[in-house]
């Protein structure tokens, strides 16, 4: 596991100290005797850490290292101008395959876990409280896509030299009380200063308690499928604190995104346009696969989600070693994903919450009515993709697509949440693919297998089910990571699997 040096902590500093101008400076902090340019563990507080994490976790849902799970979905491709990528299109993956996603998760999480450390000692439990949500999100992300991991041991560097690993379930029930302890720390009075700190939610704490609590519902959710799994108690927990995220309550994050080298809102930089004009990435388009699925079913998505070329919707085959359209007569992807330079960083879209609740009804796990549920969840993400009359749109969709019409779900629960958690996969396409791959890991949702890369060097008719640890593990945390055993992409399931 990489540790960071805790001067990578304020290398933004000064621009974070623009963020929060007016309403952080002490008189003290520009006395003589104290340098204001010098890296101390003294001048690191937290209220100029955590508008650097938040980032920096908006970095991770955007990020180029979750590009081959866009791909390996379906929702993304190569053109033909471009030689396809033989390990991510044949899965026959190695161990540095995932090294810079563990990296630079743990490189996010680093930061969190000081901003929480920092803001206890001085009291501020509503910081902290933010810092430990924001946590979660990205160590849940890690156990999904490589299984065991370190967790309780992760950043005692004076303690633990090289973290061992916490099982998979051991970090899924220490989340859920980390949750239940930001949840109390948020109902404390906030510093200040908090609001304008706070470039997530703006000082919202009933919006931090949501997200708590919609977290919570994923780590039930993805054990839904385990054998005598009771989710009652937690349920209970999330409705009496105030229930999950409902439409229009995104979890988002923009310091002030410009469109400059190094300033753009992320997924924009890495998809969109450079400040230029240039393409971002030439070597991204649309996956055929998607835009048949979208243009089947006269999805209105499919315009915010992907660019025409002319008057058509044109998708690479994922995998084709010859014979793909090149990059300028492939769609680039649209604007309901890369619209702006200047546009918030998702960290978690409502109508993912939205989803997640329909399937815990369908289960029974909590109250209300399930087609109703479902119906909102597809609407927002309408709404969300900025599709132009949306409601009206997605009625249409909801009334005449065969895949979207409720009476088509099924009277079993089995049924009924493959239903909704295909619909979510269509809803998740850029967004959330991590999701998605668990969703298909657990419930098997996606009717076809037209997502698979039709690479003929591939190794396996299904996807991998885990990436391999990656080597930097195997260099400067061996013996731990050593003891997770042999590990095998397609055998070695993440605990929750069926």
């Amino acid at each position: 596991m990489k540790f960071v040096n805790i001067n990578k902590s304020i290398i933004c500093v000064a621009a974070l100290l623009v963020i929060i101008a007016g309403t952080s400076c002490k008189k003290g902090f520009l006395d003589v005797n104290d340098d204001p340019n010098r890296s101390t563990d003294k001048n690191i507080r937290a209220d100029l850490l955590f508008p650097q994490a938040a980032v920096y976790v908006g970095n991770r849902m955007a990020t180029n290292n979750l590009r081959f799970l866009n791909c390996w979905m379906g929702y993304f491709a190569q053109p033909g101008d471009f030689a396809i990528l033989q390990d991510e299109t044949s899965y026959s993956i190695d161990f540095t395959f995932g090294d810079n996603l563990w990296q630079n998760h743990y490189d996010a999480l680093y930061d969190l876990y000081l901003t929480k450390v920092k803001a206890l000692a001085v009291q501020d439990s509503v910081l902290a409280g933010s810092a430990m949500v924001l946590s979660a999100r990205l160590f849940q992300d890690l156990v999904d896509i490589f299984g065991n991991i370190p967790y309780s041991q992760a950043f005692q560097t004076l303690i633990y030299r090289q973290p061992a690993y916490d099982k998979g379930q051991d970090v899924y029930n220490a989340l859920q009380k980390s949750l239940d302890s930001a949840i109390t720390f948020l109902h404390a009075t906030p510093s200040d200063n908090f609001e304008a700190v706070d470039i997530v939610n703006h000082g919202d704490a009933t919006q931090w308690i949501k997200f708590a609590n919609t977290l919570k519902l994923r780590l039930l959710i993805h054990q839904s499928q385990m054998a005598g799994f009771n989710p009652a108690p937690e349920i209970a927990k999330i409705i009496s604190n105030g229930g999950v995220l409902h439409a229009g309550e995104d979890i988002d994050v923009n310091p002030g995104f410009v469109n400059e080298n190094a300033k753009q809102s992320p997924f924009y930089a890495n998809f969109g346009n450079t400040p230029t004009g240039a393409d971002a990435s030439t070597s991204t388009r649309a996956n055929a696969y998607f835009v048949d699925l979208l243009g089947h079913y006269d999805d209105a998505r499919i315009e915010r989600f992907f660019n025409p070329v002319g008057t058509s919707f044109v998708g690479a085959t994922y995998g084709l070693v010859e014979g793909n359209p090149g990059g300028a007569a492939s769609s680039r992807i649209g604007p309901g994903l890369a619209g702006s330079a200047t546009q918030d960083a998702w960290i978690f879209p409502a109508y993912e919450s939205m989803f997640l609740e329909a399937e815990a009804i369908a289960r029974g796990w909590m109250p209300g009515d399930v087609q109703t549920a479902y119906e909102a969840a597809v609407t927002e993400s309408f709404v969300w993709l900025g599709v132009e009359d949306a409601a009206d749109w997605a009625h249409e969709y909801l009334t005449t697509a065969d895949i979207a019409i409720w009476a088509n779900a099924g009277s079993s629960v089995s049924d009924q949440v493959k239903f909704i958690a295909f619909q979510k996969y269509i809803a998740l396409g850029g967004v959330d693919p991590t999701e998605s791959w668990s969703d298909l890991r657990r419930l098997n949702m996606i009717p076809d297998n037209g997502y698979i890369s039709v690479n003929p060097s591939r190794i396996s008719n299904t996807l991998p089910v885990r990436l391999l640890y990656p080597q930097s593990e195997y260099t400067a945390n061996g013996s731990n990571v050593r003891a997770q055993g042999t590990i095998n992409q397609f055998t070695s399931k993440i605990f929750w699997q069926p």
